[in-house]
């Protein structure tokens, strides 16, 4: 069974490995960032099997029975005055049949001042997108392996267009336990659209991410690597700004080499006690802090951090991304527990 769950990763990942990271593919809110403790750790965080029943939207695999009955809401401050969030809840029916997950990820564009092909004001008009989830996960036989899937039907409004999709997300994690190692995989947003815009089919964002974590024996300190995007090499592209002329006014491109394309994959980020009732959260993203990045100027692009407070069955989170010298995120979040 798991030889074969595997083999189907592995053909599932050789299959779709034309898809592109951004700008590409339609439902790009798929991958946004799904809770505050995803955006402190660097934005992508697979291996987290606990209380959070966020983390089962991002990797289906981690569902579990500590999430029985835990209702979290999040809501982030994005970029350009876009808002967006994500809710979740878990019930466990009984320890055989283990633990369901439901979750919805909602994001507004706000408004927009709308013309026509001769300037003249057509009014203002809006756009939104939403998807709705359901997800389950299961023990293979009495391994240290966990496989989970998430299926998403997706709804989209840009002013007058609107769409229907619907798709799915695969997670496969190994859990050591005397080690508190975790290494996943998940294989995200494998679908297609039902009904099209204007009549063209795009693509969905797929990615393929994998990370690992642990909790280190004598510090409360669990760090967490993530290589994310890895449907795609090379991820970079040269940066315009960062091109340079000589004398004679030939110009050079920017060169990325093997290292900076492996870094452009990586995320790394650490949570300062973990199983605590607060914790503090750290996290790097390489590929935002390269391509956000200002030429000579120092501004932390990539680089987050949150706190979470625990009183009594509630779960206070906050996390502030930093993007460019102009643009941050802030993320909030509240989980509570219904038991």
């Amino acid at each position: 069974m798991l030889k074969k769950i595997i083999t189907f990763f592995y053909l599932s990942c050789s299959s779709l490995v034309i898809a592109q990271v951004g700008g590409e593919t339609t439902y790009q809110f798929l991958n946004l960032i799904s809770s505050p403790r995803q955006a402190a750790l660097g934005g992508k965080i697979l291996t987290n099997v606990d209380y959070d029943v966020t983390q089962g939207l991002f990797n289906p695999a981690t569902i579990n029975v500590d999430m029985d009955n835990q209702l979290a809401v999040n809501y982030t401050s994005y970029l350009g005055g876009i808002s967006y969030g994500t809710a979740s809840y878990a019930y466990t029916v009984d320890r055989r049949t283990q633990t369901f997950h439901a979750g919805v990820t909602y994001i507004n564009y706000g408004s927009f001042d709308g013309y026509d092909e001769n300037g003249n004001s057509t009014g203002t008009f809006t756009g939104n997108e939403a998807a709705l989830s359901m997800g389950y996960a299961l023990q293979i036989g009495y391994s240290d392996f966990y496989f989970g899937a998430n299926l998403k039907l997706i709804s989209s409004k840009l002013e007058q267009y609107n769409s229907f999709g619907i798709a799915a997300d695969l997670g496969l994690i190994y859990i050591n336990e005397d080690l508190d190692f975790n290494a996943a995989i998940a294989i995200r947003n494998l679908g297609t659209q039902i009904t099209t815009y204007a009549g063209l089919n795009e693509r969905l964002p797929f990615e393929v991410d994998f990370g690992m974590s642990q909790r280190l024996e004598n510090v409360p300190i669990r760090w967490h690597v993530t290589l994310e995007n890895l449907q795609e090499w090379p991820i970079a592209r040269p940066n315009p700004a960062r091109s340079v002329s000589d004398l004679g006014g030939n110009q050079t491109d920017e060169k990325v080499g093997f290292l900076g394309q492996v870094i452009r994959h990586t995320i790394i980020g650490a949570e300062i006690f973990p199983e605590g009732g607060f914790n503090i959260r750290l996290g790097y993203n390489f590929r935002r802090g390269e391509e956000l990045r200002i030429v000579d100027q120092r501004n932390f692009s990539g680089l987050s951090g949150g706190i979470s407070i625990k009183m009594n069955k509630m779960r206070f989170s906050y996390t502030h991304a930093k993007y460019t010298s102009a643009a941050n995120s802030n993320f909030f979040g509240l989980q509570i527990d219904l038991r």
